[in-house]
């Protein structure tokens, strides 16, 4: 079971992230070269930060990018570095695009986050199932 955890020197984890962003103007341009480049960029800045890729998709007018990704890591943090690398070098290697694009933003300015995981009542059992055998007025109960 510990194969699906990933370890850092003092933290074992799995969290998860999928992402969804767009293009400014959710414009069909991402296809062809600047699609190859995307996927490329996307892959280099996850490499950077020690993110591991599970599962990405570049449509024509959105990105899915489901992620694993260690705990010094915010998911504004991610998507920032993501979205304004990606971003500062398209521009710069398809200037074409700035024609389209102005205001030197390629990405739309928000993004869809949710986590990957298990569901909270099978955190809860397990939590539970971590008691010792005691009565009932001794245990515990927190955050209820």
């Amino acid at each position: 079971m510990m194969e699906k955890y990933r370890k850092t020197p003092h933290t074992v984890y799995d969290i998860k992230y999928h992402f969804v962003w767009c293009p400014k103007y959710r414009f069909h341009v991402l296809e062809g070269e600047i699609k190859k480049r995307i996927k490329e960029i996307i892959s280099q800045v996850c490499e950077e930060l020690d993110i591991l890729i599970v599962e990405g998709e570049i449509c024509k007018d959105h990105v899915h990018l489901c992620v694993s990704v260690p705990p010094k890591h915010s998911p504004s943090y991610v998507m920032k570095r993501i979205k304004g690398t990606s971003s500062e070098r398209i521009f710069r290697e398809f200037p074409e695009l700035r024609k389209r694009y102005w205001g030197q933003r390629f990405w739309a300015r928000g993004y869809f986050v949710s986590i990957v995981g298990i569901d909270e009542k099978t955190i809860k059992r397990y939590i539970q199932g971590q008691r010792e055998d005691t009565t009932s007025e001794q245990q515990l109960k927190f955050w209820k």
